[in-house]
C-alpha cells in the first residue's frame, strides 16, 4: 500500500492548490470541482449551510467523508422530506453511523428545513438574498483568509434571526467560502482564476429579485 509520505508527494507535486487541499483524495477532489464555485441553487446552498453546521467542533474532512451517509439519512436534503422527522426519526439517526451523530445539530438540520419552508412560503428565496448582500458579484479576496468577517457576522445575525442554528459567524464564513460568495483560492492555486470566472447574476437565475431576509 502506498505510504501516506509518498501520497503526499504526489499530491503537491501534481497541481498548485490552496495549503489545505494538497495531501489529501477526498479533499483536493472537493476543492478542484466544488469549493468557491458560485452557487446559486437555494436547496443546495441550504445543504451546505446545514453541513457546515455539522462541521462544527470537527473537520470538514470528517464531513466531506461522510457526506452520501448524510445524503441518505436526510434524504437528500430534501426539506419537505426532512422538516417531516419526528422524534423517532431523531432517535435513528442517533444510532446512524453514516453521519455525526450530534443530537443538537441533528435537531438543528431538522428545524433548518421548517425554516426554509417557511421563507420558501413567505416569497424569501434563500440564493436571491445571499447574492444581493455582496451585490450578486463574489468577493475576490486575496489576502490572509480570516476567521470570519464583517460580512459573516452580518449574514450570521440574519440566519440567526430567522431562527437558523449553528451558524456563527465563522461556520457562516467557511459556508460563504464554499458556496462562492467569497473566492478564497490561494493567489497561486490553480482554481483561482478559473473559479473568478465563474460568475453568474442572480437575477438570470431567478429572474426576479424576491424579498429579503433583512
Amino acid at each position: 500500500m502506498e505510504s501516506m509520505t509518498t501520497k503526499r508527494e504526489k499530491l503537491a507535486d501534481s497541481k498548485q492548490r490552496c495549503a489545505w487541499a494538497q495531501y489529501e483524495d477526498l479533499m483536493s477532489k472537493y476543492h478542484d470541482e466544488e469549493w468557491g464555485v458560485p452557487q446559486h441553487d437555494s436547496r443546495m446552498l441550504w445543504e451546505m449551510l446545514m453541513l457546515e453546521g455539522f462541521q462544527a467542533g470537527l473537520s470538514w474532512a470528517i464531513i466531506l467523508r461522510k457526506r452520501e451517509g448524510f445524503r441518505r439519512a436526510f434524504k437528500n436534503f430534501d426539506p419537505k422530506k426532512v422538516a417531516k422527522f419526528t422524534a423517532l426519526d431523531v432517535e435513528d439517526l442517533m444510532q446512524n453511523e453514516g453521519i455525526v451523530r450530534a443530537r443538537a445539530k441533528i435537531e438543528a438540520t431538522i428545524l433548518g428545513a421548517k425554516i426554509y419552508l417557511d421563507l420558501q412560503k413567505n416569497g424569501e428565496d434563500l440564493a436571491t438574498w445571499l447574492w444581493a448582500v455582496v451585490d450578486n458579484k463574489p468577493i475576490q479576496n486575496s489576502g490572509p483568509i480570516p476567521v470570519q468577517t464583517d460580512l459573516s457576522v452580518r449574514v450570521s445575525k440574519e440566519l440567526k434571526k430567522r431562527g437558523f442554528k449553528f451558524c456563527g459567524p465563522t461556520i457562516v464564513y467557511a459556508w460563504l467560502q464554499a458556496v462562492g460568495i467569497v473566492n478564497d483560492h490561494a493567489p497561486d492555486c490553480f482554481r483561482r482564476k478559473a473559479v473568478t470566472r465563474l460568475q453568474c447574476p442572480v437575477s438570470k437565475v431567478h429572474g426576479k429579485t424576491l424579498s429579503s431576509f433583512a
